[in-house]
């Protein structure tokens, strides 16, 4: 008869290395828990106060879009939480997310309170590393529900407390470190923004404010039709049965996140040996990719006329259906076509001429090869832009890695620092 696997973590802290197992128990059986509620919207006097109002997308946010009023807390089952205390959305799109509360407020009935003399930090660590596995066992593995009971019947293992709070500790201070980075993320973009709207003309207007020396004496940018300026080809609908698990990729709309080609994890190909009758679908690095079929806005993962840039990693593979390449005729730098679909006018563009029902929608080429935009005559100015913008968009890459190889790095340490639990 073998025996039963002792309750220990792979990593430990050399301090804590004669502590002995860990010892498991329930959340219901530790924590102390309870929701809260919203109250009437028709009474104004319950809305505007100085109580931040805290709903289940904002539990790991420092502001509030809603503030309750004295009254309205009074009058409603709205209950208070304190700094530090454990969050837990139940409902929405974020639910099965939890966070360390930063801030004092009251939350609705979307959110569950935990409050104990464990860790919360220790507890948030282990409820973020196991929410995949708690969104696939109680809600599926989409948008769900969870209920109080639920995350109550959790079962933890806990260490001492000395060592739960310095396995917080270490986890927290990447997780400052990550945010450090995301703030500079922000950053890039929003500088990256106010450049776009200095490098091209303002509405009404057909020179840009910011203009590179070198074409100050170039005069006024010109009005252009996508259709004239462009030539593309639309996705192969390719057959699931000739699909290979190795070969050339074929790339579809689910691929494409918001603006990048997914990685290969879940990636479908054809035989190499038969991609040579599908050239006419070929992508080439800098071609622009726009999805003609997907989700409307907010939707963004599955954005109808997203824009892709093909990146060198996926060069040569091929199109699929409900996707549309574009490539730069004699009139149009590839790299300017391309800084075009990044602005706020397109996406204003596409939703004027998205089709469909509530959620779903497709756009029509016909619609598409419409849009209307300003260029400068000169390539050589149109060049510099496009330099530009793409030199801030390499920064922007390189953030977005190093934050990707930060999250990695916090994942194996929690694997390290958690014992493996029987599910």
């Amino acid at each position: 008869m073998s025996k039963k696997k002792k309750l220990l973590p792979a990593m430990r802290f050399p301090e804590f290395s004669n502590e002995g197992e860990w010892e498991t128990n329930f959340i219901g059986q530790v924590f102390k828990s309870f929701s809260g509620g919203t109250p009437s919207t028709s009474e104004k006097k319950y809305y505007g106060g100085n109580i931040p109002f805290i709903r289940s997308a904002e539990i790991n946010k420092d502001a509030t879009e809603l503030f309750l009023t004295e009254v309205g807390l009074k009058n409603s089952s709205a209950k208070l939480v304190n700094k530090g205390d454990l969050l837990v959305a139940l409902y929405g799109a974020n639910s099965g997310d939890s966070a360390i509360s930063k801030i004092n407020g009251a939350i609705n009935q979307a959110i569950l309170c935990l409050q104990s003399e464990y860790s919360n930090e220790f507890t948030y660590h282990f409820l973020t590393f196991k929410k995949d596995w708690i969104v696939s066992k109680f809600i599926q593995g989409g948008q769900g529900n969870l209920s109080g009971d639920i995350v109550k019947s959790i079962s933890i293992p806990f260490p001492k407390k000395l060592e739960q709070k310095k396995i917080a500790s270490s986890l927290s201070s990447v997780d400052d470190l990550i945010e450090a980075h995301n703030q500079k993320l922000d950053l890039l973009k929003d500088h990256k923004k106010g450049l776009m709207q200095n490098l091209f003309p303002q509405e009404e207007e057909k020179v840009p404010r910011y203009r590179f020396k070198e074409f100050e004496k170039d005069g006024e940018w010109v009005e252009e039709i996508l259709g004239d300026i462009i030539k593309y080809f639309k996705g192969f609908a390719f057959h699931s049965i000739d699909y290979t698990s190795k070969g050339r990729r074929i790339i579809r709309v689910s691929d494409m996140g918001y603006d990048y080609i997914k990685n290969e994890e879940n990636a479908i190909y054809i035989n190499e040996g038969d991609a040579i009758q599908y050239e006419k679908w070929q992508l080439k690095k800098d071609d622009l990719i726009i999805t003609t079929v997907g989700s409307k806005p907010p939707m963004y993962d599955s954005l109808v006329g997203r824009t892709i840039i093909v990146e060198s990693k996926d060069e040569n593979a091929l199109l699929n259906q409900n996707a549309v390449c574009l490539r730069a005729n004699s009139k149009i730098v590839q790299g300017f076509l391309n800084t075009l679909f990044k602005k706020s006018e397109y996406v204003n563009f596409i939703e004027s001429i998205i089709r469909g029902n509530a959620n779903q929608g497709s756009i029509a080429l016909e619609d598409l090869f419409k849009y209307k935009f300003l260029q400068p005559n000169n390539p050589k100015e149109q060049q510099k832009i496009a330099s530009c913008l793409s030199s801030l968009d390499e920064l922007i890459v390189a953030q977005t890695d190093k934050i990707e190889q930060l999250k990695k790095h916090k994942k194996g340490l929690m694997q390290g620092l958690f014992p493996q639990m029987i599910e």
